[in-house]
């Protein structure tokens, strides 16, 4: 109630500012966005700059992709930093390194185009539009990289803007919104809700549903993670998606299982909120349920697959060195004398030949998570958001998700990565820092014995 009181406010105060500066638009302004921005930055009234930052807003939004690009590509060329304004204010301060000469160095650095986005942001809606805008603009950086200063800006003040000291955790349940319901049917990604009836067992009694939203967007989840209660290490998805699995009274589950988490908003990539929603969700569910002792997720291995095809990361070398003991089983399952192709053969029907598929995977499993790496990252986005966030590698698991997309992408595999609250700090010190993968006791054996075939 009070956020829509405040938008009718800010509305209010754009209304008389755009009384004040005689704008006009019918559908499709046909007002210069250039001189609109000047404008915006040299106004020093409040309802006029409200006004100014709400019809960049109106413009925006009617223009075509070629007039957006032309857009940012006018943010770069003309609203960044003085360059020769910042070597002034850098030699004052290096001669005198007074305060004041700081702060004329600080201001100096500060590109325009921030303030402009910052005056955009007193608009109704602006940080929605502004989010709009920066994923409109992740779309064009791989045509036009020289506008990756402007992402920057954008990343830069949008992390200001949605700290974590400014998100909201909610739990959605059956009785949320439909509104909001709704989004989460559209943004989940990691595995597809097929219908309302499919939603309402996910917010079912044994299971959670928690997200992240900003005052700002009270109606828009920016990250949204799904558990299940349940007994014991879920190495399987199925069951934790199945319609028809009998609830369970919550109180009974000793376990907690993460087995979706969700970026809602292109706009704000590359902005944690993950990190943070799992230890507090973790928090939240050991107050409800104390008798709860493990917390872990059930996660995809979304590049395995394609890994296993890269000769650069699964050179002929290691599949043979990660193999050596199941090379035989498999080249005799397949038909084929070369490990290489016998493996690609039985990885088009994996859950045909599962019995000798099983082990194999797991090895190759584990190899992939904890040796590929692209540049100094490992490969599998998902292993290095959970590792960098305190969890361990806990147990790989065979044929976990056999639908199309399990078997496409992973060949059927998933993780369990625990989260051990009085291991965070410890494991993440040890992968961030030290470049240590923390792991369980089963998997510690034949991670050292992969370790070496890798090599």
């Amino acid at each position: 109630m009070k956020s829509l009181w405040l938008d009718r406010v800010i509305d209010s105060v754009a209304d008389r500012g755009r009384e004040l500066l005689n704008l006009r638009s019918n559908g499709r302004s046909t007002t210069n966005m250039r001189r609109l921005c000047l404008a915006l930055l040299s106004e020093k009234g409040e309802a006029s700059g409200t006004a100014l930052a709400r019809e960049v807003i109106i413009n925006y939004k009617y223009m075509h992709s070629d007039e957006r690009v032309a857009f940012f590509q006018m943010l770069d060329r003309e609203f960044g930093p003085d360059k020769q304004a910042i070597f002034t204010a850098a030699d004052q301060f290096k001669a005198s390194e007074d305060v004041d000469d700081y702060l004329a160095l600080s201001k100096a650095i500060e590109p325009a185009r921030q303030r402009l986005f910052r005056r955009i942001n007193t608009a109704p809606n602006g940080i929605d539009a502004i989010v709009g805008m920066r994923a409109d603009l992740l779309h064009m950086l791989e045509a036009q990289p020289h506008l990756k200063a402007v992402d920057a800006d954008l990343r830069h003040l949008l992390a200001s803007w949605f700290n974590r000291g400014f998100l909201q955790l909610q739990r959605i349940d059956w009785h949320t919104s439909a509104a909001i319901l709704e989004k989460l049917i559209n943004y989940e990604s990691v595995h597809e809700i097929q219908s309302w009836g499919d939603l309402q067992r996910r917010l079912a009694a044994d299971r959670r549903c928690f997200a992240f939203f900003h005052p700002a967007l009270p109606e828009e989840p920016l990250i949204f993670m799904e558990a299940a209660l349940v007994t014991g290490l879920a190495d399987t998805i199925a069951p934790l998606l199945d319609v028809d699995q009998t609830v369970i009274e919550p109180k009974r589950a000793d376990s907690v299982i993460f087995y979706s988490i969700n970026n809602c908003l292109a706009g704000l990539k590359g902005i944690s909120f993950g990190n943070f929603l799992i230890k507090q969700v973790a928090t939240e569910l050991a107050r409800e349920f104390p008798g709860l002792k493990l917390f872990s997720t059930l996660s995809p291995m979304p590049m395995f697959s394609r890994a296993l095809r890269d000769p650069e990361v699964f050179s002929e070398q290691r599949l043979s060195g990660v193999l050596k003991n199941d090379a035989q089983s498999l080249c005799k399952e397949a038909d084929e004398e070369d490990i290489g192709k016998a493996l690609l053969k039985l990885l088009r029907d994996p859950v045909a030949h599962k019995k000798v598929m099983q082990q194999p995977l797991k090895k190759l499993g584990l190899a992939y998570l904890t040796q590929a790496k692209r540049g100094q990252k490992l490969y599998d986005p998902v292993a290095y958001f959970h590792l960098s966030n305190g969890a361990r590698l806990e147990r790989i698991n065979a044929f976990a998700n056999v639908s199309p997309r399990g078997l496409q992408e992973s060949a059927g595999l998933m993780v369990n990565y625990r989260y051990i609250p009085e291991e965070f700090e410890s494991n993440h010190e040890a992968f961030v820092h030290r470049q240590e993968i923390p792991l369980s006791r089963k998997l510690l054996k034949d991670f050292r014995l992969l370790k070496e075939a890798w090599r």
